[in-house]
């Protein structure tokens, strides 16, 4: 299961998440927002990393303007590795390398297309789970 969260800058590009992942049969949960009216992202990004924490999902992805704030929300909460990613080849390194479990992108960063294949890297590569990446994913919750 995949959760899914938006503010309004990332609400139309949810859309065509959703609907790109109800197509690939998929299954996902959205956590909000509903609609294009301005709230705030950090409750969108809580609501989507706990989803994960509490075994509900396996992954998430989170959408903002830019990608930018919804992720550092996202990485305050101990557990998540949320990666804003811009290209395919990002999206492929955070999954294999750093085991994200949490994809942001920015809604008025990236057209949907290039979303999309984003949204496909993230979802198809696995953990390389290479001890060199448990090791450093290990070191970041140390404290």
């Amino acid at each position: 299961m995949i959760a899914l969260g938006s503010d309004h800058g990332g609400y139309e590009l949810k859309q065509e998440v959703k609907a790109h992942l109800a197509g690939r049969g998929l299954e996902f949960r959205d956590y909000g927002c509903d609609g294009p009216q301005s709230t705030d992202y950090p409750i969108y990004a809580r609501r989507v990393a706990q989803a994960i924490l509490d075994g509900e999902c396996d992954r998430g992805i989170l959408i903002c303007g830019t990608g930018i704030g919804i992720s550092i929300t996202a990485n305050r909460i101990p557990g998540i590795r949320a990666a804003v990613c811009t290209d395919c080849f990002t999206a492929h390194e955070t999954r294999a390398h750093n085991d994200a479990n949490i994809l942001a992108m920015g809604g008025r960063v990236v057209g949907a297309g290039l979303a999309l294949n984003i949204v496909d890297t993230f979802l198809d590569t696995p953990f390389s789970q290479e001890e060199r990446h448990k090791r450093r994913i290990a070191m970041i919750d140390e404290k």
